[in-house]
Order: structure tokens, then C-alpha cells, then sequence
């Protein structure tokens, strides 16, 4: 066990030996920035200011060697070999809430086909699995509505996701969650949206082997995508695929605590069958006059009784709003071409990156792709 003090905080907590300082850190409430979660994307270096790490696999692109001699190192895979101290690019976030990350065991409640691609899993949680001997044993911020140490209930804010591991790999993989957490918290039951990806091995085993009452283990929350509510800003929501989740937790989650602030979700798909949870959102913006809804359909047939938008969700958005985003709060969820367009499109509409918020997982091929030279915070 090794002592590990992370600056600007002043915080220092225990590290087992061959725990990742990531993890640690995570496991204690405390977010280093990060994004891959494979030492390949360089999201989470860190400066270390006194001890000795073991380096583990870092990529030499995203931890050069000129780096490693002035003492930097990959908080996703990074070890300690001593007691170390570190110091990392924290940006305080006044609407975040101090979640540790925590073990669960989880058994297949139910699975239902939202598309001819995409399937719904619900997760009925046990309680936290026990700390490993030695690990600090850990359990929520009592505090605003959280749930007590112990209970089955994931603490999260909306917007966040889990790691769920998937038997048949032998790997883990990040989901969000697509329910409300007051919804999770009177059912003990995460729902997660899972898109089968061509030649992905993990959503293809989710889409063909998983069945009811399989049990599997879930991690988290991880993330720092939540609604930024304390700068009381209009709210855009964009998403494309299964990048839903999270918007539909957001979304669902301000609507039932009485958020009065204008929403719009502009979400796009290929077609009809594509478009899951329609009927939900129309029903909302039927409720609720301060959200509003724009579906849009990239490959919808010509002379269709569509009468909703056409396109992408980037000109969907520029259409419904003339091209000005100025004001708004952004969210975007969807594939990374999506996104890229979608910040082109904000940035071009008088919305900047500080207002401009986007999920901070990647898998480990989106990791090795160029990311955005405009956009450099996600």
C-alpha cells in the first residue's frame, strides 16, 4: 500500500499496489481528468513531482519519451512504486457532485429490441461488492438525496455512465445510463442502450449470447458529462445512434424536478425503425412547454409522409434555430463524425467551446482516431 497526494488539492489517499492512480483517485471521489481509459489518447498525464511509477502500457504517442524523462506519466495505467506526489489539470466544476466509484453485481432483468440495432438491458443491482482487503471501504457524500452505503442504488448524476463487464471478452465496456436517477433510485434498476457495432466483440456478445437472469459486474459512475444547471443557460441537447442515453437521463431527469429553462433535443437517425423512444419524447413536449422536440431523418425517402425534419443533426439544429446558437448550453452524444459536424455547426452559430460539452469516453479504437484540432477539450 502506497501513499499518493494529488496537487492542486492537497488530497492524499491509499493506493494498492498495482492499482492504477486513475482508479484510486475514481474509487475515492476524486476526477483526474481522462478519456480512453487505455493509455492511448494522453487525456489523464500527469506531472509527478516526487516518488517513482511504473509507467505500464502507455503509448509512446501519448507519453513520449521526452515526457517520461521530465517526469509526466498516464494516470489510466500509471502505477506506484513509492509513495508519490502528483499534479494534475483539475478544473473545478461547481455543478459536479463528489460520487466515489463503487462495485456492483448485477443480474439481466429484462432485454427488449428498440431497433432492428440497438437493445435495451436492464440491470436489477445487488448491494456494492465489498473493497478488496486493504482498499479503504467507501460509500457516497450523504448528502443530497444520495443513496446510503450499502443499498443497491447507484449514486450518479444524469448524464454519467458505467463500466460493465461483459463475460464473453473478458473485457469491460463504458455505457451510459439511459434512466433517471430518481427512477434508478426507486427501482434499484440501471437501463443501458447498447448499439451492436460491425465487428464489435463486446456488442455483438450483449446483442446475441445475453440472456435473462445472466449476472454480470458493473462499475461507477464514471464521467463528467451532467447538466450545468448552476449557469442557468438555455439547454441543447444533440445526439445521434445510441447516443441517447445520456440525454434521455438528463432530459427526464430536469423535467420530474420542475426545470423551467428551455430544452430542445434535436435527435437524429437514419430512418423511422431507427428512431427509438419517439413516442416518449413527443408525449414530453406535449407536457412540458419549455422542451421541444426535433426529430430528424438523414435517409428518409423522398416524398414520405415524414413531416419532420430532414438531414443530419447538425442542419437540423441550424435550421431550427437560423444558425444562432448564441446563448445556449450544448450536450452532444452520438458517433464521433456526428459530433465533430455538430461542433463545427456551434462553433460557425456563435457558440464556443466553454459552453459546448460532450461525452469524455472513448473506446480504444475511437482513442487512436485524430480528434478535432478546433476542439480540444473533450
Amino acid at each position: 500500500m502506497y501513499q499518493l497526494t494529488i496537487e492542486p488539492l492537497g488530497a492524499t489517499i491509499e493506493v494498492e499496489e498495482g492499482q492504477t492512480v486513475l482508479d484510486a483517485a475514481l474509487r475515492q471521489g476524486i476526477y483526474l481528468p481522462h478519456a480512453c481509459g487505455h493509455g492511448l489518447c494522453g487525456s489523464c498525464k500527469v506531472q509527478v513531482c516526487g516518488g517513482e511509477v511504473d509507467h505500464g502500457a502507455a503509448n509512446p504517442f501519448a507519453l513520449m519519451d521526452f515526457e517520461r524523462d521530465e517526469g509526466k506519466t498516464l494516470a489510466c495505467c500509471c502505477t506506484l512504486q513509492s509513495d508519490v506526489t502528483i499534479e494534475a489539470d483539475i478544473e473545478e466544476e461547481p455543478d459536479a457532485r463528489v460520487i466515489p466509484v463503487r462495485d456492483f453485481a448485477a443480474t439481466v432483468s429484462r432485454i427488449e429490441d428498440l431497433t432492428p440495432t440497438i437493445k435495451a438491458i436492464h440491470l436489477q443491482l445487488d448491494k456494492p461488492i465489498s473493497p478488496a482487503p486493504g482498499r479503504p471501504k467507501l460509500g457516497c457524500t450523504p448528502s443530497g438525496g444520495q443513496a446510503e452505503p450499502g443499498s443497491g442504488v447507484i449514486d450518479f448524476q444524469a448524464g454519467q455512465y458505467i463500466q460493465l463487464e461483459i463475460p464473453g471478452i473478458g473485457q469491460s465496456r463504458a455505457f451510459s445510463i439511459a434512466n433517471a436517477p430518481a427512477d434508478v433510485q426507486a427501482s434499484s434498476s440501471i437501463e443501458l442502450n447498447v448499439r451492436k457495432l460491425p465487428g464489435g466483440a463486446g456488442t455483438t456478445w450483449l446483442h446475441e449470447q445475453l440472456k435473462p437472469g445472466e449476472r454480470l459486474s458493473v462499475a461507477g459512475p464514471y464521467g463528467r458529462f451532467f447538466v450545468r444547471e448552476s449557469a442557468k443557460r438555455p439547454l441543447l441537447f444533440m445526439a445521434g445512434g445510441s447516443g441517447l442515453s445520456s440525454p434521455r437521463s438528463m432530459i427526464t431527469d430536469l423535467l420530474a424536478r420542475g426545470c423551467n429553462l428551455p430544452i430542445t433535443l434535436v435527435y437524429g437517425q437514419r430512418s423511422r425503425e431507427e428512431l427509438y423512444y419517439d413516442a416518449e419524447f413527443r408525449e414530453l413536449a406535449a407536457q412540458h412547454p419549455n422542451f421541444t422536440y426535433v426529430p430528424a431523418l438523414s435517409h428518409e425517402p423522398e416524398g414520405s409522409d415524414w413531416t419532420g425534419a430532414r438531414g443530419f443533426v447538425h442542419e437540423a439544429a441550424k435550421a431550427h434555430f437560423g444558425g444562432n446558437f448564441a446563448g445556449q448550453k450544448a450536450y452532444l452524444c452520438g458517433p464521433p463524425p456526428m459530433i465533430e459536424a455538430c461542433i463545427s455547426t456551434l462553433m460557425q452559430g456563435r457558440l464556443f467551446e466553454r459552453d459546448i460539452y460532450t461525452e469524455k469516453f472513448l473506446s480504444a479504437a475511437d482513442a487512436q482516431a485524430t480528434r478535432s484540432p478546433l476542439f480540444q477539450r473533450v
